[in-house]
């Protein structure tokens, strides 16, 4: 059964413990599945980060999983993200986690 979480509001600040504390998902990672939530959050720290996540205008560039070579939109957490639409999994971005 998944669990019904009360989501951040724009503004809010969260702390990584408090981030994995709410969503019940991995503490650490730059996307963080959880399955009872029905969650995918999306991390981006720019202060921190291997990876260039950007905005451009209203559209967030964000970089998903792999580090080498071409990402693959069949591989991890970027399927996830790919197949969002379709699985009705919540989608959330969390920038600045510290």
């Amino acid at each position: 059964m998944t669990q019904l979480i009360k989501l951040p509001q724009l503004g809010d600040v969260l702390n990584n413990a408090e981030l994995w504390a709410k969503f019940l998902c991995s503490p650490q990672g730059g996307m963080r599945r959880s399955h009872e939530t029905n969650t995918l959050v999306l991390v981006s720290n720019h202060v921190k980060s291997i990876y260039d996540d950007r905005w451009d205008n209203d559209v967030l560039h964000y970089t998903g999983m792999g580090t080498t070579g071409d990402q693959s939109l069949d591989f991890a957490q970027n399927k996830t993200l790919a197949q969002s639409n379709e699985s009705q999994i919540q989608v959330q971005h969390i920038p600045g986690v510290c």
